[in-house]
């Protein structure tokens, strides 16, 4: 396949409206993770924005993972902006720290949970979606883009929750998450997403050494269990 049916292709059966909101919403996108690298509290009233814009877009397209994850963000967006605020000596940046043996616990945990829980969202969503007389709930409707939407769904939802507790291990996850959305936002026909996700894997991977950088190495001990 070549660039237009990759990329172009796919817009020509959309209104100007939806390729503008899908292109506002990518620009804010990037701007978020670029106040990210930086360390900067801007990456929430920012990232806000872009996934309110995606929760509605996504909602056109019934791409509920994805919706689902963009409903977790903006709720996720507040909490660490208080987060980043209350540790913000100049109310603009933070500092960062290794994540702890119990905060990988949690993270662990809060991985599998959400991996069940939007498995349970795709189990019903014949039934939401109504698409034929009688609905069955089941997982037999499920391609591998919507495998994929659940995988990258529990990944997304570590990182952010490492993010807001401004741990430097934060960026592993977006790195992880975002090469796998590249291909697959390419297959929904979400082109100007697609090279979105590009571009974050590349600002994620400078955010992780930007973050570690000057950082002591990890240590070995125990650490209080984190708070919530």
């Amino acid at each position: 396949m070549n660039f237009h049916d990759l990329f172009l292709k796919p817009y020509e059966s959309y209104e100007t409206g939806q390729i503008v909101l899908e292109a506002s919403a990518a620009f804010f996108g990037l701007l978020s993770v670029l106040f990210s690298v930086k360390k900067n509290i801007w990456v929430y009233p920012t990232g806000i924005i872009s996934t309110v814009l995606y929760v509605y877009i996504l909602f056109q397209f019934g791409l509920w993972g994805d919706m689902l994850i963009n409903v977790y963000y903006s709720i996720m967006s507040v909490y660490g902006w208080i987060l980043w605020a209350k540790s913000s000596e100049d109310h603009i940046h933070v500092n960062v720290s290794w994540t702890t043996k119990n905060e990988w616990l949690f993270s662990a945990v809060l991985f599998a949970v959400s991996f069940f829980l939007i498995i349970l969202v795709y189990y019903y969503k014949p039934l939401l979606d109504q698409v034929s007389e009688n609905p069955e709930a089941g997982l037999h409707h499920l391609d591998w883009a919507n495998w994929l939407d659940i995988l990258t769904t529990a990944i997304f939802l570590v990182g952010m929750w490492l993010m807001a507790k401004r741990k430097i291990e934060n960026w592993i996850f977006w790195i992880i998450g975002d090469l796998i959305c590249v291909p697959m936002m390419l297959y929904k026909g979400l082109g100007i997403t697609s090279i979105q996700y590009l571009v974050f894997t590349i600002m994620a991977y400078v955010g992780y050494l930007e973050w570690k950088k000057g950082m002591p190495l990890p240590k070995n001990q125990p650490q209080k269990s984190p708070q919530l």
